[in-house]
């Protein structure tokens, strides 16, 4: 029997990943769910899973920061909405890395992957390589958006995306800023589904509500031991980064 550890946040999610789990034709155990670093930590310290499926940001923090703190043996699927952390997930067990929302096809993919590694001879460092490259090449091919049509009352332009400074979003509502310090509505509804839209190298998501591109940072400034506060050039508001967030905007800002 396959004893499997959910590191999840997001109810709707964990149900997903259990009914696929349950329609598999193999013998398999939930030892548990969790949606916090905190939990994770304490669960992992006395418990040997088989499997991780786990988010990346989770209710208090990163679960980079879990994966640092505890050794772990056993394969992890991360399941996310963001593509920035794919080289992370790699350097922590990683074998695959499912970007939301993912498809039962997708899911069944990174099960197989699972199995293969689990019985297979080859030497595990090696697969773990050669999944990297594999997956380096995807994210590569990636077409991200160039531009966005923004509707008005008075007709419909286009706002490229190398003018834009900054995402925000408001109450259900999401702008652009660009860099003549104008402010524009953007048709969509959550800063995560803009997101998996943009390059990661280009873009960084500060927090839940700002998104900033690396292009117009014109400084950075330290406002407590974990978090940061940025300057985006033409504007004169410091955006803070969560606490969560900082250690990746550094190792960000150093790629």
């Amino acid at each position: 029997m396959i004893q499997i550890l959910i590191i999840e946040d997001e109810i709707p999610a964990r149900k997903k990943l259990k009914r696929f789990l349950e329609e598999l034709d193999i013998s398999h155990k939930i030892m548990a769910e969790v949606d916090t670093v905190t939990g994770g930590r304490m669960f992992l310290k006395n418990n040997h899973p088989d499997l991780i499926f786990s988010d990346i940001e989770l209710l208090d923090g990163n679960a980079f920061e879990l994966f640092n703190q505890v050794t772990v043996s056993c394969p992890i699927i991360f399941t996310t909405a963001y593509d920035r952390f794919w080289m992370n997930a790699f350097e922590s067990n990683g074998i695959d890395y499912l970007m939301k929302p993912f498809s039962k096809e997708r899911f069944q993919k990174a099960w197989e992957k699972f199995l293969v590694l689990r019985s297979s001879q080859q030497d595990k460092s090696e697969l773990l390589s050669n999944l990297t490259k594999l997956l380096s090449q995807n994210f590569a091919e990636k077409n991200y958006k160039k531009r966005f049509t923004i509707h008005t009352n008075k007709g419909i332009y286009f706002l490229e995306i190398e003018n834009i400074v900054y995402f925000e979003a408001t109450e259900g509502v999401i702008f652009a800023f660009d860099k003549s310090g104008k402010k524009h509505l953007l048709n969509f509804s959550t800063l995560k589904e803009l997101e998996m839209q943009l390059d990661a190298a280009a873009f960084f998501r500060l927090n839940r509500s700002e998104l900033i591109s690396r292009q117009f940072i014109e400084m950075l400034e330290r406002i407590s031991k974990n978090s940061l506060a940025v300057k985006m050039k033409g504007y004169q508001k410091m955006l803070i980064a969560s606490q969560s967030n900082t250690a990746q905007l550094r190792e960000w800002i150093d790629q």
